[in-house]
């Protein structure tokens, strides 16, 4: 019996003995056209019918096309789905812009300035952590409210050279340190591991993180880094770095990478006859869309911050809804995308409450001030935030069984 299938069968006796206990979580442009479609064009939903209704325009930040157009969709649809539901309740209208920013910083920080100058209130984005550091500091300049529902490196709330907060920014996805630590202290203390590998794309601000976090708590508690090899972004031969881990015989891969990247991943770890664990970030989302093998994974464990299994109303309403809006289940992007948007459109009403005129310096501070507030339960579950404007919530675990992702438990 080779590690893997010994660890896999140690976590399946844990899983049987837990349950047995509970006996006794400058362009506007639209997404792709997934079907059913926007329901206006440009990325803008339609307007209000009583010209009284007060009414609130915001942009999104998003790469909907490009290598990370799979997240921008989702956070995208996740975003709108809020919004169509909470103008159809009457009263207040969000109106909303978008654009396409590639999954390029150059290209986020023009989306930003045309979303300004269209006059938007706050902003939801960007995506990835890259281009949402490259228009972090633009909109605390500007007194911007904005969040991010997926970019999760820490310099994205707070300046890495100088430890000052971006006031203006939130985020409804966990931080990279978060994820790196959990992930360590789950190859160490569920999976058993002893000795472990990470590879990593020393061109992604994401991957970088999450590795660097990664090896910070492996040292801290014990587990051996055996083998650190990385890659490049656009890179597609994965095998001379997979077959050096190999070499090393580790008990756990530890892969911070995106769905495109475990897709490449995948294939080759078994081609090159790795026998360890994988284990995985947030970024695994959706890569068993994208495998067409998906037993070259099997048994994969990644964080996330949201479980379609769940037997929670609101949950089981907000995948109904989404399954029926755009004919795919939510993913855990769109899910915090949807948790976003519930977060400032709440900090909005509440800065209208105040008597705030929307698009004043003085409206955009009070929404400011009433997200840092944020006490709700969205549908990946209980969010405050800390001081660092990160949200305090539960991890998820999810597993790779059967070709599928499995709820695991939290963690």
């Amino acid at each position: 019996m080779t590690k893997k299938h010994r660890t896999l069968s140690r976590i399946l006796v844990l899983i049987m003995v837990l349950a047995l206990l509970a006996a006794c979580a400058p362009q506007q442009t639209p997404p792709p056209t997934t079907p059913p479609g926007p329901p206006a064009g440009n990325g803008e939903a339609a307007p209000p019918q009583d010209g009284d209704v007060e009414e609130v325009l915001i942009g999104i930040l998003a790469p909907l096309t490009g290598g990370v157009a799979q997240f921008g969709v989702a956070v995208y649809q996740g975003v709108q789905l809020y919004i169509e539901e909470f103008n159809a309740r009457g009263g207040l209208q969000i109106r909303y812009i978008s654009f396409d920013e590639e999954g390029d910083l150059a290209l986020a920080v023009t989306g930003y300035h045309s979303l300004v100058d269209q006059g938007v209130t706050a902003i939801i984005g960007s995506v990835t952590s890259g281009p949402t550091m490259a228009v972090v500091p633009l909109g605390y300049a500007d007194g911007m409210p904005m969040i991010t529902a997926t970019a999760t490196h820490a310099n994205v709330t707070v300046d890495g050279s100088t430890g000052m907060v971006y006031t203006n920014m939130f985020r409804s996805c966990f931080i990279d340190p978060f994820q790196g630590v959990k992930m360590a202290d789950f190859a160490f203390e569920v999976v058993g591991a002893q000795t472990a590998a990470v590879l990593f794309s020393h061109e992604i601000d994401y991957s970088i993180g999450l590795m660097e976090a990664f090896v910070a708590r492996a040292e801290e508690i014990g587990l051996e880094i055996v083998a650190t090899e990385q890659f490049a972004d656009a890179a597609i031969d994965l095998s001379s770095q997979l077959t050096n881990i190999a070499a090393q015989n580790p008990d756990v891969l530890f892969f911070p990478a995106y769905y495109r990247h475990v897709a490449l991943m995948g294939p080759q770890s078994v081609a090159v006859g790795l026998d360890a664990v994988l284990l995985g970030a947030d970024g695994w989302a959706g890569s068993l869309g994208v495998l067409t093998d998906p037993s070259v994974i099997e048994g994969a464990f990644y964080l996330t911050g949201f479980t379609d299994e769940s037997d929670d109303p609101f949950v089981l309403d907000f995948i109904a809804n989404y399954t029926a809006r755009w004919g795919m289940a939510p993913d855990m992007f769109a899910a915090q995308a949807y948790d976003a948007a519930m977060i400032l459109i709440a900090a909005i009403e509440s800065a209208l409450a105040d008597g705030l005129e929307p698009g004043t310096r003085e409206f955009k501070d009070a929404t400011i001030a009433h997200m840092a507030a944020t006490d709700i339960t969205g549908v990946t579950g209980h969010i405050t935030f800390d001081q660092y404007n990160n949200p305090q919530k539960t991890a998820f675990i999810i597993q790779v069984r059967d070709g599928e992702a499995r709820f695991w438990g939290t963690f």
